[in-house]
């Protein structure tokens, strides 16, 4: 073996399992990440047509509690508690009695969550008078047109789960493209022929709606061809059934009191800062924010729920921690960087990406402001969850759920003193709790699992965060010459943006590879994968 090319069998095989990871990650980031741009694509598209200011902000508010009640019963939170009980299935040879309980599942959830969209629809004057919404009646209507998502969402959460434990990650990340292709096709078209402010906001709810039923039929083709199929029965007597609500509980509590956070946050800038712009110009800024979000931190957490899973159910702890590790160690190589870039172009970005249309000058600084406070908590919300995914998969789902219900607590208190800051007081608040959370689920997996790999993370971080300061001194020096040489029009904020955006990135991965990041290997893996695929 040549100088210098020592490599034990564990450091190969851990270099081998960080290649894979970063392939199913890649393929995974470069699906959501099209949705995603297509998602700001339909940000820009909606703030053109209504910007943050007015009714809007009905419609913000009508969309908190359908919402809320989606994350606590469909979608992620029924993934989330589906995958662990049906891969163990799978990974015991019983797979024709897990898709028995998966069918069982999808019939239960679309007839239970079927007459709880009804009950919340009749309710909905009730469930809109708190916020205090710029217009009652509206956010009432709209509230009801969007309640039925709850349904489709709750048997989607089925099916991309059977897919995501066979490992099938790029359809159910593509199925959100046509879903914001659904909704942009809907504002374009609708929105110009409708005649009062109303009529063009329930057109985007109705988009939201139609773009909601196009993404929970395009995966199920997909299931076609693997071990079985979903099939008309409801066995409720199977315990695996049971184990499955009964993971969902915490599942659910865990998830939607991340959701109840956010529809507090709703409540304190609709009712105490300024109901006729704070809640949009949040939700504005929140979009942004969740864009590195979703291509980044919701791919490796995706990726990894099914091998964590099967690792739990074979006890192989050590690969389970490792796993672990890789994950958080590859969300602060990617979230930092945007993080930092996120405070110190926020306005900027803000700026190109929605000052345009019925989206005034005057509105951008305060949409910068809440981007910038949301990106202190941008890592740390990646990492939560990557670890609520860890306990998820060791199906001890009740730790993030209480550490989830003391988020809850300090969000409330935090948003009741920082609201006095102005709109972008809202924001921070979340971020503090996202440190907090992030903070108190590492000591409780260190805990559980003995050693997380904590030297290991340490070390890697301390190296991405002196790069990541390179990477904020560049974006910002170089946009800031480039803005004052060439102006403000849209073609020179498109070049002092993107330039600033690549300039920084080629030093940040320069300055990663010096310091010695591991993370760059696994870039430099897919380059060469890429570069043999061609």
């Amino acid at each position: 073996m040549p100088p210098g090319e020592n490599v034990t069998p564990d450091a190969s095989s851990a270099a081998a399992h960080r290649d894979r990871l970063a392939w199913s990650t890649a393929i995974f980031a470069l699906a959501t990440g099209l949705s995603r741009i297509l998602g700001l694509v339909r940000e820009v598209v909606a703030a053109y047509y209504f910007g943050v200011a007015g009714k809007i902000n009905a419609f913000t508010v009508a969309f908190q509690i359908p919402n809320l009640v989606r994350a606590l019963v469909a979608d992620a939170a029924l993934s989330s508690a589906f995958v662990p009980v049906f891969s163990e299935l799978l990974e015991k040879g019983d797979r024709k009695r897990a898709w028995r309980v998966a069918s069982t599942l999808f019939w239960l959830m679309l007839l239970g969550l079927g007459g709880l969209t009804a009950l919340f629809i009749l309710l909905a004057p009730l469930l809109m008078r708190p916020f205090h919404p710029v217009d009652l009646s509206l956010s009432v209507g709209l509230s009801r047109l969007l309640f039925p998502i709850v349904t489709l969402l709750g048997v989607s959460g089925i099916v991309v789960g059977i897919l995501n434990s066979y490992e099938h990650f790029s359809v159910p990340a593509l199925t959100p493209v046509f879903w914001n292709l659904a909704i942009i096709a809907g504002l374009v078209i609708g929105v110009p022929h409708a005649g009062t402010e109303d009529a063009k906001l329930y057109v985007y709810a109705g988009a939201i709606l139609a773009g909601t039923v196009i993404q929970v039929l395009l995966p199920i083709p997909w299931l076609r061809g693997r071990d079985d199929r979903l099939r008309m029965v409801i066995d409720w007597r199977d315990p695996a059934v049971a184990q499955t609500f009964k993971l969902m509980i915490p599942v659910t509590l865990g998830l939607g009191l991340i959701n109840v956070n956010a529809v507090v946050d709703t409540l304190f800038a609709s009712r105490l800062i300024d109901r006729d712009l704070a809640p949009a110009a949040i939700d504005k800024a929140f979009r942004l924010y969740m864009l590195p979000q979703g291509m980044f931190s919701v791919a490796i957490a995706t990726v990894l729920f099914p091998s964590l899973a099967r690792l739990s159910a074979r006890r192989d702890m050590d690969g389970f921690r490792h796993t672990v590790g890789l994950g958080i160690r590859q969300i602060a190589f990617l979230l930092v960087p945007a993080s930092v870039v996120s405070a110190v172009l926020a306005e900027p970005i803000v700026r190109l990406v929605y000052q345009r249309g019925a989206f005034h000058p005057g509105q951008t600084p305060v949409v910068a402001a809440a981007l910038a406070a949301f990106s202190a908590g941008l890592t740390f919300n990646g990492t939560m969850l990557m670890l609520n995914r860890a306990f998820f998969s060791l199906q001890s789902n009740w730790i993030p759920t209480w550490v989830a219900l003391g988020n809850l607590f300090v969000n409330g208190v935090l948003d009741a003193v920082f609201y006095r800051f102005g709109i972008w007081g809202i924001p921070l608040a979340t971020s503090v709790v996202n440190i907090a959370g992030t903070a108190v689920l590492l000591v409780l997996l260190r805990r559980r699992l003995g050693r997380i790999e904590a030297e290991e993370t340490a070390s890697a971080t301390v190296r991405i965060v002196i790069a990541s300061a390179v990477l904020g001194a560049v974006a910002f020096g170089l946009w800031y010459a480039l803005d004052r040489a060439l102006g403000r029009s849209f073609p020179a904020q498109l070049v002092s943006v993107g330039a600033a955006l690549v300039a920084s990135t080629g030093a940040y991965l320069v300055c990663c590879r010096l310091l010695g990041v591991q993370e760059v290997r696994a870039l430099l893996s897919l380059r060469d994968r890429f570069r043999r695929a061609d």
